[in-house]
C-alpha cells in the first residue's frame, strides 16, 4: 500500500544553523561544523520556519516511508554533534596477560600490546575529529571524543576489532577491548 503523504518535523534549537541545499545539509553550532550528504535517498526537505525542518515523501511504500525516520536521526545527530558532542568509553578486560594501550597523539593513532600475549603489536589508526584520552577514574578504560557520531563509533569499533580473539574458544578466552559506554558528552 502507497502512501500519499507522510512527513516528520526535525526542531532546530537556538544558536544552531542549518543549510539545507539539494540534499546536503550543513549544521553549525558552537562546537563546530558538520555535513552531511543525503541526495542518495528520496526524501523533501522543506524550511517551514527558522527552527523546523520538515522531511516528506510522496507516494511512498513501506520502505521509503521508513526513510523518513532515518533522514530524522542523521540529523538530529548532527545537531547533537554540534551542540553536545559525543563520547565512547572503551574498556580493556583481560583474564591473565594484561593489555598495554598506548595513546599515539602525535599520529592520532592506538597501539595494543600483549594482548593474549602475543608480540605483535596492534596499531588503530583513528578517524579525523576523534580526541582519545586515558581515563582518571578507571585505570583500564580510554576515552573517545568528537562531533561526528560516525567517526567516533567508527574509531571505537576499530580498536574493538583490533582484539578479537581468532582460533580460540571465545568462551574461555574473553580478553579484549570492548565498548563500555557511549552517549552524548556529560558537561557537569
Amino acid at each position: 500500500m502507497k502512501h500519499i503523504y507522510k512527513d516528520d518535523i526535525v526542531t532546530v534549537p537556538e544558536g544552531v544553523q542549518v543549510q539545507i541545499k539539494a540534499r546536503q545539509i550543513r549544521v553549525t553550532g558552537p562546537r563546530g561544523t558538520l555535513s552531511r550528504d543525503l541526495r542518495h535517498i528520496q526524501v523533501d526537505l522543506q524550511r517551514p520556519s527558522k527552527t523546523q525542518i520538515r522531511v516528506v515523501v510522496w507516494q511512498g511504500g513501506r520502505k521509503h516511508v521508513a526513510c523518513i525516520r532515518t533522514v530524522c536521526s542523521h540529523i538530529t545527530n548532527l545537531i547533537n554533534g554540534v551542540t553536545k558532542g559525543f563520547e565512547y568509553r572503551v574498556a580493556c578486560v583481560h583474564a591473565h596477560f594484561p593489555i598495554n594501550v598506548t595513546i599515539l597523539a602525535e599520529e592520532n593513532a592506538v597501539e595494543v600490546r600483549n594482548f593474549l600475549g602475543e608480540k605483535f603489536v596492534r596499531k588503530v589508526q583513528l578517524y579525523d575529529g576523534v580526541k582519545i584520552e586515558q581515563s582518571k577514574a578507571r585505570k583500564e578504560e580510554l576515552i573517545l571524543t568528537g562531533n561526528d557520531v560516525d567517526a567516533v563509533s567508527q574509531s571505537a569499533a576499530s580498536i574493538q576489532q583490533a582484539t578479537r580473539v581468532r582460533r580460540k574458544d571465545i568462551r574461555k578466552f574473553l580478553d579484549g577491548v570492548y565498548v563500555s559506554h557511549k552517549g552524548v558528552i556529560d558537561t557537569e
